[in-house]
């Protein structure tokens, strides 16, 4: 697989909100394969490809443009920033870590805590969003100079390939804007309606979603994302979720959304048909756009997910294959996805 455009969209900064640099890379991809695209008023991405079949169903196909990050919401005195999150953090993976301020200026600056958390006794403490700081090493008067309240902040993190493992941040959910985009351009014949979809703001509440599929009303929907992979040392077998290398995830459930059943057995039967590795995902905590899709939709969706460790940290990885079978089985789905057929 190349990986310029996965690295090109996980170095794009693109928080909740501030999702701009990323929709512009999105509109140039997908006029290449689309009959239409368009912006709406919230952000979304919309992509259309018009079906061979008279009467076909309209399918979407969503993921979700934006990573968590931060936007500054105060500078003291002696040059230090406050922030403010988009989206959920865990702290403690934050202490330490260098973040891009990008304002009029890109600044560099390291996430720090209070001095409470340098004292030996309390480092085994967890910090809060409201204990931390970032340093630029400046001064109030050239922080100001390049830095305002609002601007957008993201973790530093360069991507990174080493054998048949990716690691980056924003991989929540930049692989499925890939997978999406290179979907679009593998597809062979195309009997139903697409929408595809990046959407805006999913990681405060999946707005974006709401907003498309309130306007799309398809018959199926699918969401594009990651899923946990807790395959790691001091997990028991049974709370792995899903594991890295072992083929995209087909979603049974999570914390909201059910799969249509008739749906995740398409999904099985075509992954068998055609020697797509695969596993069955049921995550007990949350969401993705399929929520969104399965209440202003018609109501059937299902999630494909790429098996990604440590999400929501500076550093996720994820496994070339896994995400080449996401690909491989989304095609599938959308040329044969007129013989569907949906179960309760």
């Amino acid at each position: 697989m190349h990986t310029d455009l996965l690295k090109e969209l996980c170095q794009t900064p693109a928080i909740p909100g501030r999702e701009q640099a990323l929709i512009d890379i999105m509109v140039r991809e997908l006029r290449q394969t689309c009959d239409q695209v368009e912006i709406d008023a919230i952000g979304n991405v919309l992509g259309y490809r018009k079906g061979t079949q008279p009467g076909a169903r309209k399918v979407m196909i969503a993921a979700h443009m934006d990573e968590i990050g931060f936007v500054v919401s105060h500078i003291d005195k002696n040059g230090f920033l406050r922030f403010s999150p988009r989206g959920g953090h865990v702290p403690r993976v934050l202490i330490s870590q260098r973040v891009k301020i990008i304002g009029r200026k890109t600044l560099i600056g390291v996430v720090e805590g209070s001095p409470a958390f340098l004292k030996r006794e309390d480092q085994q403490k967890t910090p809060e969003i409201k204990d931390l700081f970032i340093d630029t090493g400046l001064s109030e008067k050239e922080v100001n100079k390049h830095v305002e309240i609002g601007d957008v902040i993201v973790l530093d993190r360069d991507f990174i390939e080493q054998g048949d493992i990716c690691m980056a941040k924003a991989f929540d959910d930049r692989v499925g804007c890939y997978v999406l985009l290179e979907t679009m351009k593998r597809l062979k014949r195309v009997p139903v309606n697409v929408y595809v979809v990046g959407t805006a703001q999913e990681e405060v509440g999946v707005r974006g979603a709401f907003t498309a599929s309130r306007g799309i009303d398809p018959d199926l929907g699918i969401a594009l994302d990651v899923t946990a992979a807790f395959d790691v040392p001091g997990v028991a077998e049974h709370e792995h979720v899903s594991k890295l290398g072992n083929g995209v995830a087909i979603k049974i459930a999570d914390a909201a959304s059910i799969s249509n059943h008739g749906i995740v057995k398409f999904l099985q039967g075509l992954a068998r048909k055609h020697r797509i590795k695969h596993q069955l995902e049921i995550l007990p905590f949350g969401g993705t756009d399929a929520m969104a899709m399965q209440r202003n939709g018609k109501g059937a969706v299902c999630t494909l997910s790429i098996p990604a460790r440590y999400v929501h940290s500076p550093n996720e990885i994820i496994h070339k294959k896994d995400l080449e079978a996401t690909i491989a089985l989304l095609v599938k789905f959308i040329e044969a996805s007129e013989t569907c057929k949906l179960e309760f």
